[in-house]
């Protein structure tokens, strides 16, 4: 019987790079008994998908997402998982538009809605936007860290962008957090007893009774509630701007509206509302009547303003630009445009920009394109207090040394979303003052917030079986590295505290003689493992959902350069595997300049790696000896790949993706012609081989004189095929070699 590896169709760069390597894979598998099946998850295939009814027969697209989230609860999966858009607001209505020129009648997205039909559509959607897709995936936990093969490349061509700190005390960049009011200082947790399903209720000041959702749990299951006091929210963001101000720094914000959809582009909205608060509230009646909300960012209200009259418009601007001028400097996304931190919730995503700023000397870029110290807002201390840590140490002892560096790696606790992101589907803003209740079947109140009017609620759960999976995780990650393991939970936050009863439960049941195993909050995780980074030891990182997602963007883009060059394996709950293939935050900067110039520097590298467990899975599930070959040839011909050093250029007319997977193929090819344990495959690939190593010189140039002018490919969101292929597959000679096989 044939394996079945699923590639996964998404967006951006990672989706155009598979037109490259996709083909190559499937000619190399071939009569190898496994079959390589694309499924589209891409942001633009869950709209169609999500509304069948409205499109044509030809147009309807199979809602792959639902497909695969039925084929990770078995042992037959395979999943090589891409990065996919998590989309925010404004990402989802330019996908929306583009289909719809597409001629595809997708319904717009109604920001406010106003009927019982809008709030359908607002519902269909919210199922599209943010981390859709990861949660339906992830029926396991996540082991991820740097192959041998990368992390020795980097340390030996250790990456370039690192600024170095200023001397101790120079530095002005900090990271400012709340010291009250936050989700940490009012999160309450309890395990259940046993299956339940509770309320989640709204009680206000006169006793009225709104229930907001029910939640079915397991016996065993952690559930927590929490909230954001947006009345001290509010005084952090002022009183941090005056800070600034008075430091003559720039003011940023780092969030992650992407994924906690809900509660972050509030966070993020208050923070827009008390920097422009002069212009906001002068104007607020003629904003609300135009649908322009902060929660968006300035960018969405500067857009609407074109709904008004020229003078009114020219009058807000000139209020709004006064706002500027009384306030500190904003840290910039694009100074030649004058986007700021503050324009679009998801520019400045947490995971990707708190690692720059300590990339980058504890700076960020001012109006005038010049890196300038800042201070990083992170309003809530449940993690914040790790980012604090790491940017005092750097401010302390200078910057850290790829070269030298050691490792963290992480084995994270998402399975069944697990802690997922402050659960947006369980996340409230107070309609008035009153109390948040979680309510047993029984009428029990296991858990209340009292709260004021607009205070943001939150409840995230994690499932036992969860749990006792990632602890056994951490146990035998540290076995097989002989490398202590950190358990970064904090004995005086309500969820960590039920973590903690259960980490004490299940180790025991495990043999943990001669192994190094730690629990410690946050910041004493991250003073230790920097204390053994800078002497090059490495540490296991043993996280929540959350903390996973943060650290395996910060430590890779330190060591590495890039969190997209890590090894990120998922080992299913029921015995599959998914294989993600690092982080596409950079994917739409690579985009622009693919459209603009031809060139493409998305670094498949992530991609290459995650195919070698995957068809070590297949040779381990269906004893394939020829997966088994295929997936020792490919890490070979990783290795060479690093060692010549063949990685994506970032200037026009120089190697780029195409280039990069045409070397890996060749590699890859020679790799196989050169072994000995499988005939069949030596006889096949040592013509392959040689027709590739003959042609490299001609496929070279072909695939460097496409360059330089601009690509149409039909789509940003959803690519005609013909023309990304086209595209993606320029070189002739190259072509023909692989489809011939």
């Amino acid at each position: 019987m044939a394996a079945k590896i699923i590639w996964s169709e998404i967006d951006e760069a990672p989706a155009l790079a598979t037109y490259a390597f996709l083909p190559v894979v499937q000619a190399f598998t071939k009569g190898c008994d496994i079959d390589v099946e694309k499924k589209d998850i891409s942001l633009s295939g869950r709209v169609l998908a999500t509304f069948p009814e409205r499109l044509t027969e030809a147009q309807r697209v199979e809602d792959h997402l639902a497909v695969l989230g039925e084929l990770v609860k078995t042992p037959e999966a395979n999943v090589i998982k891409l990065p996919n858009i998590s989309a925010s607001i404004p990402q989802l209505q330019a996908c929306i538009k583009e289909l719809q020129q597409q001629g595809y009648d997708v319904p717009g997205y109604p920001e406010e809605a106003r009927n019982d039909e809008e709030r359908e559509i607002q519902e269909r959607y919210s199922k599209v936007l943010g981390s859709a897709v990861n949660p339906v995936l992830r029926e396991g936990n996540s082991d991820r860290r740097a192959a041998a093969s990368v992390k020795k490349f980097a340390q030996k061509n250790p990456h370039k962008m690192m600024q170095p700190w200023p001397a101790p005390g120079e530095s002005k960049c900090r990271v400012a957090h709340m010291d009250g009011g936050d989700f940490y200082e009012s999160e309450k947790s309890v395990i259940m007893d046993t299956a339940n399903t509770v309320k989640i209720q709204f009680v206000d000041e006169s006793g009225s009774t709104k229930v907001m959702k029910e939640v079915k749990l397991q016996e065993g299951e952690v559930f927590d509630s929490s909230t954001m006091n947006v009345r001290q929210l509010r005084e952090f963001y002022a009183a941090t701007a005056a800070e600034a101000k008075e430091k003559g720094v720039l003011l940023s914000l780092h969030l992650k509206a992407t994924m906690m959809k809900i509660s972050d582009p509030i966070l993020f909205g208050h923070c827009v509302s008390v920097y422009f608060k002069d212009a906001l509230d002068k104007h607020a009646a003629t904003l609300k009547e135009i649908g322009a909300s902060p929660n968006y960012g300035m960018g969405d209200i500067l857009s609407k303003l074109d709904k008004l009259p020229a003078d009114k418009k020219a009058e807000i601007e000139a209020d709004i630009n006064k706002c500027y001028e009384d306030a500190p400097a904003l840290a910039m996304v694009d100074s030649r445009k004058n986007i700021t931190n503050l324009h679009v919730p998801n520019d400045v995503i947490i995971d990707a920009s708190m690692p720059n700023v300590v990339r980058d000397g504890g700076k960020m870029w001012n109006l005038q394109d010049q890196l300038q110290d800042t201070i990083a807002m992170i309003p809530d201390r449940s993690y914040a207090t790790m980012y604090a840590e790491i940017v005092d140490n750097a401010r302390d002892n200078g910057q850290f040394d790829p070269a030298t560096m050691g490792s963290v790696a992480n084995v994270g606790l998402m399975a069944q979303k697990a802690e997922e992101y402050g659960s947006h589907d369980k996340t409230f803003e107070a309609p008035s003052n009153g109390t948040f209740q979680v309510v047993n079947s029984a009428g029990q109140v296991l858990m209340e917030q009292k709260v004021e009017k607009s205070d943001v609620y939150r409840s995230s759960q994690t499932k036992d079986i969860a749990i006792k999976d990632w602890v056994r995780l951490a146990v035998e990650r540290s076995r097989e590295s002989g490398e202590p393991v950190v358990f970064w939970l904090d004995e005086n936050r309500g969820h960590d505290q039920q973590i903690i009863a259960k980490l004490n439960k299940y180790l025991p049941e495990h043999d943990t003689n001669g192994l190094e195993i730690k629990v410690m909050p946050p910041r004493e995780a991250m003073r230790y493992s920097l204390e053994r980074i800078r002497k090059g030891q490495n540490t296991i990182s043993a996280t929540g959902n959350v903390l996973r997602d943060y650290l395996t963007d910060l430590f890779p883009i330190l060591e590495l350069g890039t969190s997209a060059r890590m090894l990120s394996i998922v080992p299913l709950l029921a015995g599959g595997g998914l294989f993600e293939t690092g982080a596409g935050g950079s994917a739409p900067k690579h985009v622009q300049q693919f459209l603009k110039e031809g060139h493409t520097r998305w670094d498949s590298l992530g991609e290459y790696c995650a195919l070698v467990p995957s068809l070590e899975l297949v040779a381990r599930n269906y004893n394939n000896s020829k997966a088994k070959v295929l997936a020792e040839t490919l890490d070979t011909a990783i290795g060479t790949y690093l060692e010549n050093q063949k990685l994506p250029s970032r200037k026009v007319k120089e190697l780029d993706n195409r280039g990069s997977t045409f070397y890996l193929t060749l590699y890859w090819a020679q790799a196989l012609a050169a072994q000995n344990q499988d005939q069949d495959l030596k006889a096949r690939f040592t013509p392959v081989a040689k027709q590739l190593s003959d042609n490299a010189a001609k496929i070279d140039k072909e695939l460097i004189d496409c360059q330089g002018e601009p690509v149409d490919i039909g789509g940003y969101f959803r690519p005609d095929p013909v023309k990304a292929e086209r595209a993606m597959r320029p070189s002739a000679t190259l072509n023909a070699i692989i489809d011939a096989m």
